[in-house]
């Protein structure tokens, strides 16, 4: 029930845990099934995949529907998890490697508490500035030197600065409004409030290329559509619902780590020594970020000006007068 989400913070840590150890896996599973996959399919697809699972579990629950406030909330979440960061990793990881697209992605927790910080109105300290500020400049240097080394700028680091964006805006957005729905009703709302855009994407791209791929790819796109797309948000909302964004955030410092590793060990790519630099570069920045934040200061109250009524009050009897009353009998 919404009234318990926040009572446990161990387990929102475990809850929180498991959603990174699903997400690691996400850029390895696209950079898998883009290559015979569709990148538009390859997003929309598994969102509408997803969307399906959501479905029937909001049946089997009957869950009430969302209120116009929390819906209007969903679209942003939507907007970020369920359209933003697929679409536009898929599209970047047709010319890059998910072990590059890890790099750029550690920047993510960042992102997530400096759109959490605006939208709740603390005030933290100018170190929280500074530091997101440095994580952020890594990632544009490491970019630009890549772009040097290959000789132009590739727009698929555009593309991956983008979906982190997105993707923070729907963390810090989803992770709110989880404590109000849940984790699980919240990215099973999302998902099937983005079926207007996910459905006619995919049919369109199904006509204009039929999907063929082998077992391996599609394997990769089931994966996309159960668990990075469904299964994970279950356990990454819910733990930010109960252990709070900023704790169980940075959780997310494992989650470029756990992705190197992958792209190492499944897909043999190669980590140079300057992405392990810039990820650790950023990676420092996000502790020094979500350490200031705990001690960012609480937005200050609206004043409260007291407006008396100018007029008597009524009585229904007057009121006793002492000398007046004393001369009774």
């Amino acid at each position: 029930m919404p009234a318990t989400v926040t009572a446990d913070r161990s387990a929102g840590l475990v809850l929180g845990a498991l959603g990174v150890c699903a997400f690691s896996m996400s850029l390895p599973a696209t950079r898998v099934a883009v290559q015979q996959l569709d990148p538009w399919f390859v997003a929309f697809g598994r969102a509408v995949g997803a969307a399906l699972l959501a479905w029937a579990y909001l049946r089997f629950t009957g869950t009430p529907p969302p209120t116009r406030a929390q819906r209007r909330r969903l679209a942003v979440v939507a907007l970020g998890v369920v359209v933003g960061f697929p679409l536009f990793t898929s599209l970047a990881l047709l010319d890059q490697t998910a072990a590059h697209g890890a790099v750029v992605v550690t920047v993510l927790p960042a992102v997530t508490a400096v759109f959490a910080v605006l939208r709740s109105g603390e005030r933290p300290p100018p170190l929280f500035w500074i530091a997101s500020g440095g994580g952020l400049l890594t990632v544009l240097v490491f970019l630009t030197v890549g772009g040097v080394v290959r000789g132009a700028p590739s727009p698929s680091d555009l593309f991956l600065l983008v979906a982190v964006l997105l993707c923070g805006l729907g963390y810090a957005e989803g992770g709110a409004l989880a404590r109000e729905l849940g984790g699980a009703r919240t990215i099973c709302w999302a998902l099937r409030y983005a079926l207007p855009v996910t459905v006619p994407v995919t049919l369109v791209t199904v006509v204009a290329r039929p999907p063929r791929a082998d077992a391996v790819a599609w394997s990769a796109f089931g994966y996309l559509t159960v668990v990075s797309m469904f299964l994970g948000f279950f356990a990454w909302y819910a733990g930010l619902a109960r252990g709070g964004i900023a704790r169980v955030g940075q959780l997310q410092l494992a989650q470029p780590v756990l992705t190197l590793l992958w792209s190492a060990l499944l897909l043999a790519e190669r980590v140079p020594a300057g992405s392990l630099g810039a990820a650790l570069l950023v990676l420092v920045s996000v502790v020094l970020i979500q350490r200031t934040r705990d001690r960012a200061v609480p937005p200050l109250p609206a004043p409260q000006l007291p407006f008396p009524d100018p007029r008597p009050a009524l009585h229904p009897f007057p009121a006793p007068h002492p000398e007046r009353d004393s001369t009774r009998g």
